[in-house]
């Protein structure tokens, strides 16, 4: 029996009830099925650990099983791999799974941006419990669909943006929605960020592929480039084609109290500008506007249109009416949130901390928003693992919040890309597509800045690409056109 039935399946039969147990000791599972029941440790699998994944694996390693580790960068990689010798060591995490099957109970993704979607996608599909960082995607489309996927096959998730478990995000939520600022109808978000390359000419030399690297996995399913340095291990985070920017990055920091405060939806209307936009790598500096439109009112506050507001690469918002002078504008954690009420304005920093008013009145209300014990992300989700699907409680960035709140910060990264369109784009949200690019229309980027000094003087003799239909950039860019051989799973019904 024990060759031919899953753990899961073990556990979920009569077998368990006929034994009278509440919980299937170690030593009645640990020997026949390999591995420790999930009613007390967890058996989890890592995708992409050199980075934020080592982050994610110290937060659980003391509790749950770490039995798998993956990545396309084993150099990067050693020193998790050698922390973790008895762990299944792999390069490609579709082999991994499927070489490990039942034996896995959840997978921390923690790869580059453009891979987020497809290995979470895989993982649910086959029942595992995820956690993903942040952004959760890298496209619209993505985020619609694991939205639904983990609406349809009902596992434990979670965005790794942390600050969605921290006490400043609900002591902010709570003082807004107990009417403490009256209504809002601006919102300013800054970061300091980047701290990586941006603004950056597609790299011309090619390099030499390092043995420790697979570049093709690392690619995965977005176009195969030439191999440069530049890319990896790190600052592909700045690459339109691996990663989000500096907003992508952060923005799933600073604009997740602002969507979670104002139980906001999908923009009605998005507009970007930046610094010289190039078609490979993300701009130095970034502005985006977004218009919502009114949401239904709760008990203690109105939800009216609201203007959000995002900047980034040291640009910043106005300071607003009595901010101490000589203050600092960017909060800390290197992020700003500035909510514009009717009655007061609150200030926060990246993760919603150290809310305070600028009238100087103290930030306290009721609580309403769920708290995490201990403010510990990773272990809420390894809590909810460990629930049955039909009493799990969600986690505070559980992907039915996650995965509209990700449309909206990568719906940021569109309005900078289109930017050259030269107008304000209307967004019908519910159908995933722009109303106001017409059929003709026609867009171009900037492949290379041409930047010279002749005779001491400054030159820039710009490269652009040949103009292309817009409708059909804006499509591949809100759901991509994936690699031959990569594939996302049909989206399920919502």
């Amino acid at each position: 029996m024990a060759k031919n039935i899953s753990r899961r399946q073990f556990l979920k039969s009569g077998a368990m009830a006929g034994l009278g147990l509440a919980v299937v000791p170690n030593t009645v599972l640990g020997k026949s099925f390999g591995h420790i029941a999930p009613t007390d440790k967890l058996n989890i699998a890592v995708v992409g650990i050199g980075g934020m994944g080592h982050s994610n694996i110290n937060a659980v390693k003391g509790t749950e099983n770490i039995v798998a580790l993956c990545d396309v960068n084993w150099d990067y990689a050693k020193d998790v791999f050698n922390e973790f010798p008895n762990a299944k060591r792999y390069w490609d995490y579709r082999k991994m799974l499927d070489e490990m099957g039942d034996s896995i109970d959840a997978v921390i993704i923690a790869t580059a941006d453009h891979t987020h979607a497809i290995i979470t996608a895989d993982a649910m599909t086959m029942g595992k419990h995820v956690f993903c960082q942040k952004p959760l995607t890298h496209s619209v489309y993505e985020s619609r669909l694991l939205t639904n996927l983990a609406k349809s096959t009902g596992v434990a998730t979670q965005m790794g943006n942390q600050g969605a478990s921290w006490n400043g995000t609900a002591d902010v939520c709570d003082y807004i929605w107990n009417g403490g600022i009256g209504e809002v109808t601006r919102v300013d978000c800054a970061t300091d960020r980047p701290i990586w390359p941006q603004g950056l000419n597609a790299p011309e030399k090619v390099d030499r592929i390092p043995k420790t690297l697979d570049w093709d996995l690392f690619t995965g399913p977005a176009k195969l480039n030439s191999y440069s340095e530049v890319y990896q291990p790190w600052n592909w985070r700045g690459w339109w084609d691996y990663g989000t920017g500096a907003l992508g990055d952060m923005a799933c920091h600073i604009l997740h109290q602002p969507f979670k405060a104002l139980k906001l939806g999908y923009p009605s209307q998005v507009e970007g500008s930046s610094t010289l936009l190039l078609n490979a790598c993300a701009p130095q500096a970034q502005h985006v506007k977004m218009i919502f439109p009114a949401r239904d009112n709760m008990p203690k506050l109105a939800l009216p249109e609201v203007e959000v507001h995002w900047y980034d690469g040291g640009l910043l918002p106005d300071r607003p009416e009595g901010f101490p002078q000589g203050k600092e504008l960017m909060g800390p954690g290197g992020g700003l949130t500035i909510f514009h009420g009717t009655k007061d304005t609150l200030v926060c920093g990246c993760y919603g901390q150290k809310p305070w008013l600028l009238s100087g009145r103290e930030v306290k209300a009721p609580k309403i928003a769920r708290r995490v014990e201990n403010q510990a992300h990773e272990m809420d989700w390894v809590a909810a693992c460990k629930e049955s699907k039909e009493n799990r409680r969600k986690c505070n960035s559980d992907f039915s919040e996650a995965g509209p709140f990700n449309e909206m910060v990568v719906m940021g990264v569109l309005a900078v890309r289109l930017q050259g369109l030269n107008k304000v784009l209307e967004w019908d949200g519910e159908n995933m597509e722009f109303t106001n690019i017409s059929p003709d229309e026609t867009i171009r980027t900037v492949v290379k800045d041409g930047f010279k000094i002749h005779n001491g003087h400054p030159t820039f003799d710009k490269t652009w690409t040949d103009p292309v239909n817009a409708q059909a950039f804006a499509k591949e860019l809100i759901k991509h056109n994936y690699r031959d051989g990569w594939k996302l799973p049909d989206m399920p019904k919502a």
